[in-house]
């Protein structure tokens, strides 16, 4: 299983730290929320607005720098919309570790 990490992210900023925390900051304060909106539509069962969620959560996923993690989320996201549900166990353990990474990631003060 892929770990969560900020390689991309320090790519993509080109060494701009204060981007690169303030872009850790936003996922530190929406992936949570976002993880807690697709758990209680899932168990809601409104499998609509689960692919939704999914769909929001897979460019987190790929700002972390977990391109498997995030192809898999994109199959999970496609065949819930046809209705299968049986890999979305799978990606809720990509998701909660994700959740610890960004709890446990300080942020550093500049």
């Amino acid at each position: 299983m892929e770990t969560p990490n900020l390689s991309y992210i320090s790519q993509m900023s080109g060494g701009d730290k204060v981007f690169e925390q303030e872009l850790l900051q936003i996922l530190k304060l929406e992936f949570p929320k976002e993880l807690k909106e697709l758990k209680l539509n899932f168990k809601a069962k409104n499998f609509e607005k689960v692919t939704l969620d999914i769909h929001k959560i897979k460019h987190k996923i790929g700002l972390l720098g977990m391109a498997d993690s995030l192809e898999f989320a994109s199959k999970v996201e496609y065949d819930i919309k046809k209705g299968i549900t049986e890999e979305y166990d799978d990606l809720l353990l990509i998701l909660d570790r994700i959740a610890v990474y960004l709890s446990h990631k300080q942020l550093t003060l500049l």
